[in-house]
């Protein structure tokens, strides 16, 4: 029984999975992904050193450079592979999530239902936590600093910034966690959804 639920659970992330590459074939997904991958890229590149980079904006022109440096870092740009590779793969995340719970709130906006307009608005909470969680976690793993920084040191006086570290990468670990979970039911419900939006299209065009 354990071994045909676990096969039962694997199936559901390939089912998935062929949920989000039907979805980059949908023009609304591949928009919301891109803006949303690099907005959350920009945002987490621009907060990974806690609040430092924000006090340097006291300027418009310095603003610009602040935020193109921490655009460009999205690409792995001016930073060591361990502090882009966390930071890219949360963006990604969260970008296919977002990408998911707009086409599918688009797709059953379409078809009326109030039970499935419930569950969107469920994936949608679950977004917003998962974004909480990513923001307090975003850090620079090599450097040590986060938005916990401040924070901890507040509580802490001596070893605040000693297990800021640990604590910014067990949240980055949950975030990244319930990220996957959560792409998984959004990609099988997206895989559910195009598969009987054609299986319908073809009913039709055979009537």
């Amino acid at each position: 029984m354990k071994k045909l639920n676990i096969a039962k659970w694997l199936d559901g992330f390939l089912l998935a999975g062929k949920g989000v590459l039907m979805a980059f074939k949908k023009a609304r997904f591949v928009v919301t992904f891109v803006i949303t991958f690099l907005f959350f890229g920009t945002l987490m590149n621009l907060l990974s050193g806690g609040f430092a980079k924000l006090s340097l904006m006291d300027s418009f022109p310095m603003a610009m450079r602040v935020l193109g440096d921490s655009f460009v870092r999205v690409f792995g740009v001016g930073q060591p592979f361990l502090d882009w590779l966390p930071i890219f793969l949360i963006s990604v995340l969260q970008g296919l999530l977002i990408g998911l719970i707009v086409l599918l709130w688009h797709k059953k906006r379409v078809t009326k239902s109030a039970e499935e307009g419930s569950s969107n608005a469920a994936n949608v909470e679950k977004a917003g936590i998962i974004t909480g969680l990513i923001a307090l976690g975003a850090g620079c793993p090599t450097c040590g600093t986060t938005l916990l920084t401040p924070l901890l040191g507040a509580l802490f006086s001596t070893g605040g910034l000693a297990i800021t570290g640990t604590i910014s990468t067990i949240i980055t670990i949950v975030a990244i966690v319930v990220a996957i979970l959560s792409l998984k039911k959004l990609g099988e419900e997206t895989y559910v959804m195009i598969i009987d939006e054609k299986y319908r299209k073809k009913s039709k065009e055979a009537q």
